[in-house]
């Protein structure tokens, strides 16, 4: 009898459960979009983090900046090795996502950060400002991100990714512009992941080709995930430097993947796959570089510098002009005077004629 009692309690409970509704399931369990229902707006909702403090993406404009002498040139270790191994890409309903090898790292982050995936942000044919991070105020086409975790503290990155100082990022923007054999080392094997988590193996190459020219030169700020969990634990590098890849490439880009499955009846395209500027309050960003860009200040004050400079030449030589005209002027007058007027003396008889 208990026996019995006790399958009957438990095929109770399965019933019960099974006519509970099903709550967001954490992390990377819920169902989560860039737009529609459970887009953007509404991430905070299942996680709480992504409507808190310390988050991803932001403006980088010049009232944050601040240079910093103490950033030095990060140290890429084992980026080459990978040239004479396979990675797996992957299409995750949100990105394209190439696996990286823990024997990639960087130094100079004050801890060792191991290498963990490397995906995209873009926008689409009609709108191709893609990047997540701006300057100011200014839209990339793309942006690349390379994923990191705390080796010293943290064995894999899915642990270190709500922990202190548990990630760090390397974001590339990137720039339409000419043909880029490094990046179609991706882009060729986009057909291969069209649908959502469809994978494929692809020749390796050393990553360090990703990475834009002069990347000593860099923005430095703590934020977070740019997707769902928002988890404000990561490093950001974010280089100076844009990237370029092509029409064509940026095209395969925005038109060739899909956040559904192959066999879905609504296919939705993968595009627009950034999130927002966040706000950025009482918060600086170091840069490693002393010149502050400001595209937009900077040719104002260049080009008022360059008018005033413009103008004071100017100004000189027409007062040359002038003075050098006047003294010419002056020096011809008096020679035309002294030559209008001819000195005759007295003859002395008229003299006292007159007398």
């Amino acid at each position: 009898m208990p026996h019995r009692n006790l399958h009957a309690a438990a095929v109770l409970l399965l019933l019960v459960l099974k006519e509970q509704p099903s709550s967001p399931a954490p992390l990377n369990g819920s169902k989560w979009t860039y737009l529609g229902p459970n887009g953007e707006k509404s991430w905070s909702k299942s996680y709480p983090s992504c409507g808190g403090l310390l988050q991803s993406p932001i403006d980088l404009h010049g009232d944050i900046l601040q240079y910093n002498a103490s950033l030095v040139p990060l140290a890429f270790q084992g980026y080459n090795e990978t040239a004479n191994q396979q990675f797996v890409l992957t299409n995750n309903g949100h990105s394209v996502k190439l696996k990286l090898f823990e024997d990639m790292h960087i130094q100079g982050l004050g801890h060792r950060y191991n290498a963990s995936q490397l995906h995209l942000h873009w926008g689409d044919q009609n709108e191709p400002h893609g990047s997540e991070h701006t300057i100011g105020g200014k839209h990339f086409a793309a942006e690349l991100h390379i994923v990191y975790f705390n080796s010293d503290l943290y064995p894999n990155a899915s642990i270190a990714s709500d922990k202190p100082e548990g990630l760090a990022v390397l974001a590339v923007l990137i720039e339409m512009g000419s043909f880029n054999p490094s990046y179609d080392k991706i882009f060729s094997h986009l057909p291969d992941v069209k649908y959502k988590d469809q994978k494929v193996h692809i020749p390796g190459f050393s990553i360090e080709e990703l990475l834009p020219e002069r990347p000593e030169e860099y923005y430095r700020y703590r934020g977070s995930l740019t997707t769902p969990p928002c988890h404000p634990t990561v490093l950001w590098t974010v280089f100076r430097n844009p990237v370029q890849i092509s029409q064509e490439q940026l095209l395969a880009l925005e038109t060739v993947l899909y956040c559904t499955h192959m066999d879905d009846p609504s296919p939705r395209e993968m595009v627009n796959n950034f999130r927002q500027v966040q706000k950025f309050d009482e918060r600086l960003v170091y840069v490693s570089f002393r010149q502050v860009p400001d595209s937009t200040y900077a040719g104002l004050n260049l080009g008022i510098i360059l008018s005033v400079a413009v103008a004071g030449v100017l100004g000189i030589c027409v007062v040359l002009a002038v003075s050098i005209w006047l003294f010419r002027r002056k020096k011809s007058s008096k020679k035309g005077a002294n030559k209008g007027v001819i000195y005759k003396p007295a003859i002395k008889q008229e003299t006292e004629a007159h007398a």
